[in-house]
């Protein structure tokens, strides 16, 4: 069934976008960045090298990962000596989210029989789960929905009894999550912490589970220092699987395994509680000591970025500070099937239930820093809202039709516009900018950061701007270029090498009013100065004179 309804939607998803979908024209900046990063691969650029040398002021140290490329680079270098390069791009980014959304809804319908609630429920409510269902469209390969993937499997192998096998699954989806982006650290934190606490309550009965754990995370972090060692792994900051983190997880990974080792001579809660509290307390200074900057792995992004750049991202908002419609889009559904878990629990008293609201809870405390955090607080609604159905089926045809009212995500966004319609705004002709772009000979770009990561994939060019926290001095460049006076940015221009300068409808209206005399105010005018040559008639791309 998961399977099935997984097909049917990516089916009606891709026939409602197949326009920009055939195009590769894909749904968001990291699917696109995604997707060139796999062609530079295919095209010879070295395993552990994930620098894009065409984007920032001097090239770029991207913080991603090489693990989410192995399956769609897999299909398009198969596909493409028979089908060419395009059609097999365009199989693997269609194939690979349909089987990430099918196995993420087969998970979900595990968790749900471990609960003793209706697997078949449970997936028609992940399956309508948003805003994670959005992450599993055709030509999201971004690496969102591996993450999720990964993080139920952690939920599966911590809910409900398990031996040796739940606890390896447990730490090497923990290992490859953190592989892939350390954004899912809080929820592997509170993995290992639930199977520390459940060894802690039943020693002997939960010490084969922690052991292969511990052992699982320590052998894993191992292999992936080796395998998946990347070309910035001596960056200093804490913001992708590079020796900082790879330190602190490692230190980290010692204490499970050090407790399940000591396990046969601890027989009391009280001395299993002293000694992993110890090992806690030491193992976190040892982090500390060690890896500082994983206390703040985003703490490098300039602030004048986070304040025009993104605080403007909608999955990277603080929930109170988002729009009032994006606010209960992004967490109605996540709130609602965690009171259903509440529920479940006050009436069972059963562990898992308990296990499954602290996930839940973990997903809207993150959600307070940054929305993104909630998407697996989504998926993990549906057990609750499975049982909440059940439920109110006994109750007769209007509780029940109520409880599949309160379980269907994509009417919470719908719910957002209409408490809270979104103002409009103004809207760039991305696909234009982006024709103009490409007929020009290869050069340097100075253009919107949003349309970044499109240009890169879609031209020959060198981009100075993308929506990317580590490109710092590419977009500040940018910004300041756009707001310097006329004869000023002439001069800036040419010592950034700038070839093109793309304008576009609603590009730097972060900035605010455009000063008098400015650059920007010279485009919002329509009269550009005499050194910017429109590359064609009624262009919004201008060449710059040298």
């Amino acid at each position: 069934m998961a399977a099935g309804l997984a097909l049917l939607l990516a089916v009606v998803w891709a026939w409602r976008d197949w326009a920009a979908l055939s195009v590769l024209r894909l749904p968001d900046t990291d699917d696109v960045m995604r997707l060139q990063q796999i062609r530079d691969w295919l095209g010879g650029q070295g395993f552990g090298d994930l620098a894009q040398h065409r984007l920032g002021a001097a090239g770029l140290e991207m913080h991603w990962s090489r693990l989410p490329d192995l399956v769609p680079g897999g299909v398009i270098a198969v596909l493409t000596p028979m089908t060419g390069a395009h059609v097999a791009e365009l199989v693997a980014v269609t194939l690979w989210p349909l089987l990430l959304f099918a196995v993420a809804l087969m998970l979900v319908a595990a968790i749900a029989r471990r609960l003793a609630v209706s697997p078949p429920v449970a997936v028609i409510v992940a399956a309508l789960a948003y805003p994670a269902s959005a992450l599993f469209l055709p030509g999201r390969i971004d690496h969102h929905g591996v993450q999720l993937v990964l993080l139920l499997i952690l939920v599966r192998a911590v809910i409900g009894s398990g031996g040796w096998r739940s606890g390896v699954a447990a730490g090497a989806a923990s290992v490859a999550s953190l592989v892939v982006g350390m954004e899912t650290a809080p929820f592997l934190a509170l993995g290992g912490g639930v199977l520390v606490l459940r060894w802690i309550a039943d020693g002997a009965g939960e010490r084969l589970r922690l052991l292969g754990y511990g052992a699982s995370l320590v052998v894993g972090l191992a292999l992936a220092a080796l395998l998946f060692r990347t070309s910035g792994w001596g960056v200093a900051t804490c913001d992708a699987f590079a020796a900082p983190l790879w330190r602190a997880a490692q230190v980290a990974a010692v204490a499970p395994l050090a407790l399940a080792l000591a396990g046969p001579r601890l027989d009391t809660l009280r001395g299993r509680l002293i000694v992993a509290a110890l090992l806690a307390g030491a193992a976190g200074v040892a982090v500390l000591a060690l890896s500082p900057a994983c206390l703040s792995p985003y703490g490098g992004v300039d602030p004048l970025l986070e304040r025009l750049w993104l605080a403007r991202v909608a999955e990277a908002q603080p929930l109170f500070a988002a729009p009032l419609d994006h606010a209960i889009g992004y967490v109605g559904l996540a709130l609602a099937g965690l009171a259903a878990t509440l529920w479940r629990w006050r009436r069972t008293r059963e562990t898992g239930w308990a296990v499954l609201a602290g996930f839940q809870l973990a997903a809207l405390a993150l959600a307070l820093v940054q929305l993104r955090g909630i998407y697996v607080g989504t998926l993990l609604a549906a057990p609750g809202l499975a049982a909440l159905i059940a439920y109110a089926r006994e109750r007769g045809p209007l509780a029940l039709a109520a409880a599949w009212i309160v379980s269907a995500g994509f009417l919470y966004p719908a719910l957002g516009s209409l408490v809270a319609p979104p103002a409009p705004a103004a809207t760039c002709d991305g696909a234009g900018v982006l024709a103009q772009l490409a007929a020009q000979p290869a050069g340097t770009v100075a253009a919107p950061i949003d349309l970044g990561a499109y240009a890169l994939a879609e031209t020959r060019h060198n981009i100075l701007a993308a929506p990317y926290h580590r490109n710092a001095q590419g977009n500040l460049a940018v910004y300041r270029l756009i707001d310097l006076p006329v004869g000023a940015a002439r001069a800036e221009a040419n010592r950034l090498r700038v070839d093109l300068i793309a304008d576009c409808g609603g590009a730097w209206d972060e900035l605010g009013a455009p000063p008098a005399g400015s650059l920007r105010a010279a485009l919002r005018a329509g009269a550009p100065p005499d050194w910017l040559t429109p590359v064609a008639r009624g262009a919004s791309v201008y060449r710059v004179a040298p």
